[in-house]
């Protein structure tokens, strides 16, 4: 049995979830594209090869098994996208959450049902059907649960608006020794620069009691200042619109001491060793086009 434990972003990991690239699938027609930035990149001809976004998904597993990380990784659906674990589930404390997902993405849950099942099953949750959300858009800080949402009344019109409020409603009640404080982001169906598919594409914790953030993500100025206020604006790393599109915020931290970052991000890379941090750089450029990094495709189990 797996002993579950992920109260934040930044302990130390011991076991963790990682996508796959293999057997993707062919490049998705417009119609299917589930986000702005995979549309561009199927419209322009860019949509990233399979044996590419391979490799670069082997690129993490290799830096994991450096820091003796275990590794599970989805059973393969032939020609099914199945890089973005983040997705699908997702640890608090020792509970281990089902997300409720896109309806043609369900499948994807199956893949990891050999990990879902060595949890105690009074640890597994389901939340009710009408809660949507997906672990992209949930992040923890210790007593502290920001969670990502959409409180338009347009919310069925955006495929891209993956938390809704009942979903937040439901986390209270499931945790209700956590602070819970939720953030309406902003959502395009057709521009990805003004798209905030998930709260991690636009914040995520990071070291000791530092962020990176990304003030036009926000629909709410206020929010974005409470979370400004609350890490400081001193520990604060705020990206730009172009920074942001590229999944800036989105890295994915071993520890408080070691992040494992895209290769191409000079200007955070810099801040983070400026910070003590040691970076761990890979190339996920590719798998980037399709509007998630390297914290959609990871899905931790235990930290310490």
């Amino acid at each position: 049995m797996l002993k579950l434990n992920v109260k934040n972003e930044t302990s130390r990991l011991r076991a963790v979830v990682l996508g796959t690239a293999k057997s993707n699938g062919p490049t998705p027609s417009v119609e299917d594209a589930y986000d702005p930035k995979s549309l561009e990149h199927i419209k322009a001809g860019t949509y990233p090869l399979e044996e590419d976004m391979v490799k670069e998904m082997e690129a993490v597993a290799a830096v994991f098994k450096k820091y003796e990380v275990l590794v599970f990784r989805p059973e393969i659906i032939k020609d099914c996208n199945q890089i973005f674990t983040r997705d699908i589930a997702f640890v608090i404390d020792d509970k281990f959450v089902k997300a409720n997902i896109l309806p043609d993405r369900e499948e994807e849950f199956t893949a990891i049902e050999h990990v879902w099942k060595q949890v105690p099953k009074e640890q597994r949750i389901k939340l009710p059907e009408h809660c949507h959300i997906e672990g992209g858009d949930v992040m923890l800080y210790n007593d502290h649960i920001f969670i990502g949402t959409y409180r338009g009344d347009d919310y069925s019109d955006y495929i891209i608006a993956r938390t809704n409020m009942a979903a937040v409603e439901a986390m209270q009640e499931l945790f209700p020794h956590k602070k819970i404080k939720s953030f309406d982001l902003r959502k395009s169906n057709t521009n990805p620069r003004e798209n905030a598919l998930h709260l991690d594409c636009c914040f995520q914790p990071v070291g000791k009691g530092k962020a990176i953030l990304h003030k036009n993500g926000f629909l709410v100025e206020e929010e974005y200042n409470w979370l400004l206020n609350f890490f400081g604006k001193e520990n604060v790393f705020e990206i730009d619109k172009e920074e942001m599109y590229n999944m800036n915020s989105n890295i994915f931290s071993i520890s408080e001491d070691v992040v494992i970052s895209e290769k191409n991000f000079s200007r955070l890379n810099t801040w983070l060793r400026n910070q003590g941090i040691t970076v761990e750089e890979v190339p996920y450029a590719e798998i980037a086009k399709q509007e998630g990094l390297l914290r959609c495709s990871t899905l931790p189990l235990i930290r310490d």
